[in-house]
């Protein structure tokens, strides 16, 4: 099979061999369902709370705090709808550069008679302050603002957001998905600063897709997703993926002791790979702001994002396109739109996103190929014209 070059770690990052070797023998002799009473469960059940512990002590929260969840999907839905359960309609107040996973329940709020405050970003994809402020100042139920963006990597700060929202008493989350194993990412002192709740995914930092947790507040009252058991403190029935905990909480604790080192070579890597798109003529997005040191979002003048992904791809770099894109949908990416880029522009956008496994020869073969690639895609925009 032919394997071009890993340029995408913000969609997924590859199981660490470490974290697949945990996972095995959960996925072979140790089947055991974690609610039996006898040691096949007890066996489960202690590699549960093992990974618990984990996954708490990466973010530096207490277990108790940690709800496990198939995925990030699923505990961004379980905060907003499981919060706006326990209130009468009111006002849920979310970023304009929120991921679907937040926009599209919000939306569904909406339906049921919940005002859905959009607060703006500036042109650098950072929430504004004047307008937060006026948001916070109309009391909302519920917040919910991303601690780092999946796009641009834009980074929040979070922690003088929550302050500001304190007084309105409302319950406020952070969908952390992408910070987790390329930020520091510190639960308690969010929590005093007025977080209640954060979201991370275990397949966003070197460990498998299906399982992710919701940090909360025990303070906080949620309504359940999915009624059964009363599993995982009541708000997430169902037989847990033992494996995939197993695998999430190994991947949690490697990602807290990697952090420094992979920050610092990542680093230098997007340096290096944003001073050749310069100098091809790209235009970085949010590169005036705080961002994930991995992550470098950009795009060339009359240069479509889909053909420019397709054609790196061939070229052997798997890189994403920022547009929602489609035939049917030629849409630019609503995180663009929201920061004032033209439509234009921003159906140019391509999002690198590195990983540890990535080398500074990758990114000279990477930057080789696209000055050749928007050389014959600039060449052919010229002829057409």
């Amino acid at each position: 099979m032919f394997q071009p070059v890993y340029l995408d770690h913000n969609a997924t990052t590859p199981l660490d061999p470490v974290v697949f070797a945990a996972m095995l023998p959960w996925l072979e002799s140790q089947f055991g369902n974690p609610s039996s009473r006898h040691e096949y469960g007890r066996a489960a059940r202690r590699a549960i709370d093992e990974a618990r512990q984990q996954v708490a002590a990466a973010v530096n929260a207490h277990p108790t705090e940690v709800v496990f969840t198939s995925g990030g999907s699923e505990a961004n839905n379980l905060f907003i709808k499981g919060a706006a359960a326990c209130f009468k309609p009111g006002t849920l107040a979310v970023s304009e550069i929120e991921h679907p996973c937040i926009i599209k329940p919000a939306a569904q709020l909406a339906r049921q008679g919940w005002k859905i405050q959009n607060v703006a970003v500036d042109g650098a994809g950072r929430v504004d302050f004047s307008a937060f402020g006026e948001t916070v100042a109309a009391r909302p139920r519920l917040l919910s603002i991303m601690m780092a963006n999946n796009e641009t990597g834009v980074i929040q700060d979070i922690a003088s957001l929550a302050a500001l929202a304190k007084a309105s008493g409302g319950w406020f989350h952070s969908d952390a998905v992408q910070a987790l194993g390329k930020m520091a990412v510190d639960f308690r002192a969010l929590n005093s600063a007025g977080i209640h709740a954060l979201t991370i995914s275990a397949h966003k930092a070197c460990g498998p897709k299906g399982a992710a947790a919701l940090v909360l507040d025990k303070k906080v009252e949620l309504q359940p997703l999915i009624a059964g058991g009363g599993h995982e403190r009541g708000l997430r029935s169902g037989t847990e993926n033992v494996a995939a905990i197993v695998g999430f909480g190994v991947a949690a604790e490697l990602a807290a002791q990697r952090l420094a080192e992979d920050v610092s070579m990542i680093s230098g890597l997007r340096a290096n790979l944003e001073r050749g798109i310069v100098a091809l003529g790209g235009l970085v997005f949010g590169g005036d702001a705080q961002r994930l040191a991995n992550t470098s979002y950009f795009a060339f003048a009359n240069i479509d994002g889909e053909t420019l992904v397709g054609k790196m791809d061939r070229a052997g770099f798997a890189v994403a396109s920022g547009a929602a894109c489609s035939s049917a949908n030629p849409e630019p990416s609503h995180v663009l739109r929201a920061m004032g880029i033209a439509p234009e522009v921003a159906r140019g956008a391509v999002r690198v996103s590195l990983g540890r496994g990535n080398t500074p020869a990758q990114i000279d073969e990477f930057i080789n190929a696209l000055q050749a690639t928007v050389g014959n895609l600039q060449g052919m925009t010229a002829m057409a014209a």
